[in-house]
């Protein structure tokens, strides 16, 4: 009986998160007009409200919540839920989910929005982009580049699918083990690029409950 209300629990929070992501990913999705994104081999979308067409990659797989997985080629069933996973020698969780791909596969935004900032971090996330939301609400990280998308610059607009990167391994990343380090973060009015409260992931790429 436990595990069929524990069953159903998860159901309920899967399905909320999804509803709320679905609608935000509605609102902010490809009617925004933008056409600044030209990606060599990709697919052209036609803008429903009257703007110019885009071109995102091709190969792109949305999750159930809207966000696209940001790595091509990679599907959901081939993602693993690391979120609370220990790191730094269990001073911290991850709050994050580590995309395990090849050097180079090309790294693509989740979600349409602005390049915040582009960061740094030998220490921590290498070569790694902050993506804010049209409405400011979510925070989209993307770290352990091995390079940025040519021409990729601060306050630049991405539609969702458009190139951000390459997977890599730099900052504290294992070099043996390339990935993207995929982070969600919801943000709160005057919140800056690096603040943010952390949500997993996993369940709205993936569209199953959280693993414990």
């Amino acid at each position: 009986m436990d595990t069929v209300v524990t069953k159903i629990g998860w159901t309920v929070v899967i399905a909320v998160l999804i509803g709320a992501f679905s609608i935000f990913a509605y609102n902010i999705g490809y009617g925004s007009g933008r056409g600044d994104v030209t990606v060599a081999g990709g697919k052209q979308l036609f803008d429903p409200k009257g703007g110019p067409p885009v071109m995102v990659a091709e190969g792109v797989v949305v999750g159930p919540a809207g966000l696209a997985i940001p790595v091509v080629g990679v599907k959901a069933d081939q993602l693993v839920d690391t979120y609370t996973q220990a790191r730094a020698g269990g001073q911290r969780t991850h709050d994050a989910i580590d995309i395990m791909a090849p050097t180079g596969q090309p790294v693509i935004a989740a979600a349409p929005g602005r390049v915040e900032k582009l960061f740094f971090s030998e220490g921590g996330g290498g070569i790694s982009v902050y993506v804010r939301s049209d409405d400011g609400r979510w925070s989209y990280y993307y770290a352990h580049l091995s390079a940025y998308a040519p021409g990729l610059h601060e306050n630049q607009l991405l539609q969702r699918g458009a190139p951000v990167g390459y997977v890599g391994a730099t900052g504290n990343a294992n070099p043996a083990g390339p990935h993207l380090h995929f982070a969600v973060n919801r943000m709160n009015p005057g919140e800056k690029w690096w603040q943010g409260t952390p949500i997993n992931p996993y369940p709205l790429l993936a569209g199953k409950p959280v693993t414990r």
